[in-house]
């Protein structure tokens, strides 16, 4: 039988609090369990640590692999924590769909970071939320503003699409680009540049440096193209060198005049708020789906009419809405 690592209720509380880095990770790791008597220790300790957090910056990174998501991360936090700043960087990281295994391998990636006793980085597997994110992320960085850590770094996946849902969880979305990259960015540039804040122009060195400049003129141009925004920010484009440590103090500037901007008109919080309103439903949708696949009754019939579905005999629609028709009258 698996040992109870579980700690007392307090001993989480008081030791997120004071910063306790172990603490934090366990408090962490039993957000993301999916057993029932995690989860409900869980919700208690996020209820009492909720009004300690809420005072960072949130920043969403996002990029197509390959884009240097993990090394502009580094670079980026190490100058951040030079300037006085505590960073947490949530990395998730891709879960595969046969085995549901994740390498996370952020804190290899991030080793000169991640030695730095001011920054603390957690990398957790995707599983199966689509989005770049993990199903905690959320509960993950209220945790580590409760711990006192005040610049909260979110790398996602990296995937595409999908990428926008980090969106929902963070004040300012850094969308990072190559030059060059052309038509292989094409599948991905409406959906996430219309929700993105600014966009950066990675590797801008050596031979690189002219086509980023090039490139940050482009997507300048691009951008205005695209409606005004509610919020009245229009978005940028900066060019840096996360090797080179160029253009990393440009970036910050633009999110804390960002967030200046966003302060003054409201927004900031506006934000926020509707993000809080957000994780109520997306959270009712998990609560639902988890309670109905964990249900053994339901269990059974579909283990039972699966074998009629692969041979097709039977429709897929059709079970699906006798077994949620079942689960309604039945449980709920």
């Amino acid at each position: 039988m698996k040992k109870n690592t579980r700690l007392p209720e307090e001993t989480y509380i008081k030791g997120i609090l004071s910063g306790d880095r172990v603490v934090l990770s366990r408090a962490i790791t039993l957000v993301e369990s999916t057993l029932e008597e995690d989860q409900r220790l869980a919700e208690t300790v996020m209820e009492k640590i909720l009004p300690y957090s809420g005072r960072s910056v949130r920043v969403g990174i996002t990029g197509v692999p390959g884009v240097g998501k993990s090394t502009f991360i580094e670079s980026f936090g190490k100058k951040l924590l030079d300037k006085g700043h505590k960073v947490a960087v949530l990395a998730i990281d891709p879960s595969s769909q046969k085995s549901h295994g994740s390498i996370l391998g952020d804190k290899t990636r991030m080793e000169r970071l991640s030695s730095d006793k001011r920054a603390y980085i957690r990398p957790s597997p995707a599983g199966e939320t689509l989005g770049g994110v993990s199903a905690r992320t959320r509960e993950a960085m209220l945790l580590c503003e409760a711990a006192g850590f005040d610049v909260m770094l979110i790398e996602t996946v990296g995937v595409g699409q999908s990428e926008i849902a980090v969106k929902g969880m963070v004040d300012f979305f850094l969308l990072l680009m190559l030059s060059g990259a052309g038509d292989e960015l094409q599948g991905i540039k409406k959906g996430i540049i219309e929700m993105c804040d600014a966009m950066v122009i990675n590797k801008a060195d050596g031979d690189n440096l002219e086509s980023a400049k090039r490139a940050k003129r482009e997507y300048a141009n691009a951008l205005h193209l695209f409606p005004t925004r509610e919020n009245g920010w229009y978005p940028k484009v900066e060019v840096c060198s996360s090797t080179e440590l160029t253009g990393l103090d440009e970036v910050w500037e633009m999110i804390q005049g960002y967030r200046e901007k966003m302060t003054y008109n409201g927004f900031f919080a506006k934000n926020r708020s509707d993000q809080n309103e957000n994780w109520l439903h997306e959270h009712i949708v998990y609560l639902l789906k988890s309670g109905f696949y964990n249900n053994p009754e339901i269990k059974r019939i579909i283990a039972e009419s699966v074998p009629e579905i692969k041979a097709g005999t039977t429709s897929p629609v059709a079970i699906a809405r006798t077994l949620v028709q079942f689960y309604v009258d039945k449980f709920i």
